[in-house]
């Protein structure tokens, strides 16, 4: 039996694979996807994505959660969980289906209409696989998942390229997102080896409706709040706006909430392993805090210091108004992951409840930044998400520090210095962009460069415990690499 360290790396190093490898083809298929479509082509995805969101939060119904937190799993749980999630994605199909023509005069774009009813089909696709996933995520075999999402990106990234050669706008992001899931979906079934049987436990699903439920209502609050800004964009200002603002929003998610991603996967079920196991449980606790967020300072402040030569790089100036937008989700998303581990400790210990109870209060703090946001501005809404995202660490620490004997002092002590030092080099790494007249694609090399140089070069000065123990990792996984070959 490998130990809970031993998992953790191992389940960690393939989930990091999986995200960064699939979301960096997805990454790359929407950077010549922007060049090839118009912002209005994006903005009009952005005004659906709510609805697909909420619904998906139904489908799963939190049963996902309480089948991986559940160490006595059976077939019947499984089965039963699988059934319920193919009936909800029907339901939620059709309701999508004949509410298309509400959502369509409710934006005033006509085009809505039939992009409704066809993107709605991914519902019925995904309610398929989630059980699959599950399964393969309780194992916390994360290896499989990654050749199946970096094959699944690359078939769909191809057939989304395709198609807008070929002139068809907006449907090739449709249809990039569909053959997405339909390959996903495909590789899970082939490769997987659950297979669901005749059975349906009113037990079982009184069991875990009894915990997902509060995490269904907690998913969709936070759903809700998402995407709502998507929403409110889309309404009230133009589907040109939106499609700046998806933009940046898809760039500052590639190290955000693919890392929180990666940490949610893995920590959720190594850490439900040891949940009884006070002192453990808060050793691996405060390594994975330390760790996560040394690599998302980083990443994040490093990001909105190269907005600018990144975007102009990569996609060119039409879409330059994306770049403070970018600037500021950087700083909107930077304690997303914080955010995760500090949740999914309240998960850990069962108290889906108490999550259900800090969501409900976060996303009413929020309330009054969204108002403002219709009345000032696109700006003006994301500094209100950074303020309410600070917050909002402050509440969720309170509540797992007590669990875990880990408080908010103690965690702010533990990042703050790491903190301190991604500040540093955002700001020195700014200078190039301010005082060399050169191409764009060399000042992004210039300060990509620096930063590197500047991280690993203090990093190894001070002996930062987070870099120590990410680099032996990242040396004792290599190391196994070569001596299998």
């Amino acid at each position: 039996m490998s130990s809970i360290k031993e998992k953790t790396v191992k389940g960690l190093f393939w989930s990091f694979i999986d995200n960064f490898s699939s979301q960096g083809i997805t990454f790359i298929v929407g950077i010549i996807l922007a060049r090839l479509l118009e912002p209005k082509d994006f903005g009009l995805i952005g005004m659906i994505t709510i609805f697909i969101a909420i619904s998906q939060s139904f489908i799963d119904s939190g049963f996902s959660q309480a089948l991986i937190r559940k160490n006595d799993c059976k077939q019947e749980d499984y089965s039963t969980a699988f059934y319920y999630n193919i009936i909800v994605g029907f339901i939620f199909y059709f309701i999508l289906f004949f509410s298309a023509g509400a959502i369509s005069s409710f934006f005033n774009e006509p085009q809505l209409l039939l992009l409704v009813r066809v993107i709605g089909i991914n519902l019925l696709i995904n309610s398929a696989g989630l059980i699959q996933r599950t399964t393969l995520t309780k194992k916390i075999n994360f290896k499989l998942q990654t050749k199946i999402s970096i094959i699944s990106s690359v078939l769909s990234g191809s057939v989304g390229i395709t198609m807008a050669f070929m002139g068809w706008g907006v449907w090739s992001l449709v249809w990039k997102t569909i053959s997405q899931n339909i390959f996903t979906i495909l590789l899970l079934w082939f490769w997987n080896n659950w297979i669901p049987t005749f059975s349906f436990s009113i037990k079982s699903f009184k069991e875990m409706f009894g915990f997902g439920s509060k995490l269904l209502l907690s998913g969709l609050i936070d759903t809700i709040y998402k995407n709502g800004y998507y929403f409110v964009i889309g309404k009230f200002f133009s589907a040109n706006e939106l499609g700046y603002y998806t933009r940046a929003d898809q760039f500052s998610q590639l190290p955000s909430s693919n890392l929180t991603g990666v940490i949610q996967r893995v920590s959720y079920p190594v850490l439900s392993t040891i949940q009884n196991d006070p002192k453990r449980l808060k050793k691996a606790y405060q390594k994975l805090i330390k760790s996560t967020m040394f690599i998302t300072f980083i990443l994040m402040i490093g990001l909105a210091a190269i907005a600018k030569p990144l975007i102009l790089t990569l996609i060119g100036e039409k879409w330059l108004p994306s770049v403070v937008y970018l600037q500021l989700l950087c700083f909107s998303g930077i304690l997303y992951p914080l955010h995760a581990l500090n949740l999914n400790i309240l998960n850990v210990k069962g108290r889906s409840d108490l999550f259900l109870k800090l969501e409900i209060i976060k996303k009413i703090l929020a309330v009054p930044i969204i108002i403002i946001g219709i009345f000032l501005g696109v700006r003006e809404m994301i500094i209100g998400m950074i303020l309410i995202s600070f917050i909002a660490y402050f509440l969720n620490s309170f509540w797992s520090g007590k669990l875990v004997n880990y408080p908010v002092k103690e965690q702010i002590k533990d990042i703050l210095p790491m903190f301190f030092l991604a500040i540093f080099m955002g700001v020195i790494i700014s200078i190039p962009a301010y005082f060399l007249s050169l191409k764009s694609v060399y000042i992004l090399l210039i300060q990509i460069s620096l930063g590197a140089l500047i991280i690993i070069s203090i990093s190894k000065l001070l002996k930062i415990e987070a870099y120590m123990e990410i680099r032996k990792i990242m040396i004792n996984a290599f190391s196994k690499k070569s001596n299998s070959v």
